[in-house]
């Protein structure tokens, strides 16, 4: 049985990289992105009106 307790902690790391990775990806673009851009050229274009 050491070998299950030798191999449990580097499975559990490997594990919980690839779950870190995966929500990483996932906030990375998307729609989400593009609501972010879509809002911040609307603050663009509405700068120059608020100046005047």
């Amino acid at each position: 049985m050491d070998y299950v307790s030798a191999i449990v902690p580097p499975l559990v790391m490997a594990i919980g990289f690839g779950f870190l990775v995966r929500a990483i990806i996932r906030s990375q673009g998307g729609a989400q992105k593009a609501k972010e851009d879509a809002a911040a050229d609307a603050m663009a274009a509405a700068a120059p009106r608020a100046a005047e």
